[in-house]
């Protein structure tokens, strides 16, 4: 027994050194933390594997900036020891993660950089606790007092308490957030334009703009070609307007296909395009037109809204909530979803098995053809090229 008790207490004086510890270097450690945070919204801006469509901004600026300003302000006054303002800011973005959290469960869409940036706000936070006097005055109190309190005496307030502080950041960011998760362009309309003909129908969802995209489109061009030689399968290109300029380049592109552009002529229109967009960063109408008309792209203009609503329906259906992604229809009831530079190869590799009779679509082994669909689809669709997870602004 007496072994026991003295094990008991070694344990508990170790948990107490540590939380000593953390107390005594918790300025390092928020501003440590708080450099994560930046670093995972830096990060979340550059990416170039996945791209998410989560995407929001507060009054006009982008989430992500906000992020990193409110990072740097804690830094800047944990690096001074102002742990009272630091808990203010830390309450405030608890409350504020709350309604972003909750914008994400709601919409079934999870970011895993915005995830991420809320844990280095909670850990912050929980090193920067304090156990609140008043629990210790008065019990009742206990519920509006569990985050702690602060005192600001040049702001006159004594035991202000953290939950009201977390309230409020909620309610800011309530009012002050907008945020989307489906791409969308137009309205709707007629037929997607596509290439190759067959019951098999793939759908290639990218972004101009993003480089995962670009590199997926460029090596997947061997790809999509030998499976239009195979045959029996078509091919849709849908543009996902994760950046501001990419329904123009989407616009250009249904322009180009009008003018009757065939299967090699659409292939080097999308590289023309990925060109533009992330080696020229070309953003305004007059210096596209110029671009394409030095790359001797011919393109008849029409009213391209009634695509782009379908391009819409299309997006929305599928639940796309990131690039690259590829879609591959078996049947009408029968189809896989593919997301990534390496799940796409992967699907497409299955696909071309399948449509040479020699391997099983479900399992992708053994020997089994697979019953070809019904044309059930009146709409052609776009492949997408290389992109990640990312967020777009409906249009």
């Amino acid at each position: 027994m007496q072994i026991l008790q003295l094990s008991r207490g070694r344990n508990k004086r170790h948990t107490l050194n540590m939380v000593n510890c953390f107390k005594k270097y918790k300025n390092t450690i928020t501003i440590i933390l708080a450099l994560a945070g930046i670093a995972l919204m830096v990060f979340y801006e550059v990416c170039d594997t996945s791209c998410s469509y989560l995407q929001g901004d507060i009054l006009g600026i982008d989430l992500k900036w906000i992020g990193v300003a409110y990072m740097l302000t804690i830094i800047g006054l944990a690096a001074v020891r102002q742990t009272p303002f630091v808990l203010v800011l830390l309450a405030a973005g608890l409350g504020g993660e709350v309604h972003l959290f909750s914008f994400q469960l709601q919409n079934d869409v999870y970011c895993p950089f915005c995830l991420a940036f809320a844990v280095t706000v909670i850990a912050a936070f929980t090193i920067n606790y304090e156990v609140p006097a008043a629990w210790r005055e008065n019990r009742r109190k206990m519920w509006i007092y569990f985050l702690g309190e602060v005192d600001l005496p040049m702001l006159k307030l004594q035991r202000l308490p953290l939950l009201v502080v977390a309230f409020l950041g909620y309610l800011g960011i309530l009012f002050t957030f907008s945020g989307s998760v489906t791409p969308a362009y137009g309205q709707e309309g007629p037929r997607i334009p596509s290439i190759g003909n067959g019951s098999y129908e793939v759908l290639l969802f990218s972004d101009y703009f993003c480089p995962p995209c670009r590199a997926l489109d460029a090596s997947l061009e061997p790809v999509i070609k030998e499976l239009l030689a195979i045959g029996n399968v078509r091919i849709s290109f849908i543009d996902v307007p994760f950046s501001k300029a990419t329904p123009l380049y989407a616009k250009y592109y249904h322009y180009a296909l009008h003018a009757g552009a065939d299967e090699r002529e659409v292939l080097r229109i999308r590289s023309t395009l990925f060109y533009a967009a992330q080696e020229k960063n070309i953003q305004s109408r007059e210096l596209l037109v110029n671009y394409l008309k030095e790359q001797n792209i011919v393109w008849t203009e029409y009213d391209e809204k009634p695509v782009f609503q379908m391009l819409n329906m299309i997006i929305k259906q599928n639940r796309i909530d990131a690039t690259p992604t590829c879609v591959i229809r078996y049947s009408s009831f029968d189809s896989k979803k593919y997301i990534g530079i390496d799940e796409i190869r992967d699907g497409l590799a299955l696909l071309k098995s399948v449509l040479k009779g020699q391997s099983c679509m479900h399992c992708g082994t053994g020997f089994r053809r697979y019953a070809p669909a019904s044309n059930h689809v009146r709409g052609r669709t776009l492949t997408l090229r290389e992109s990640g997870t990312m967020k777009v602004p409906i249009i």
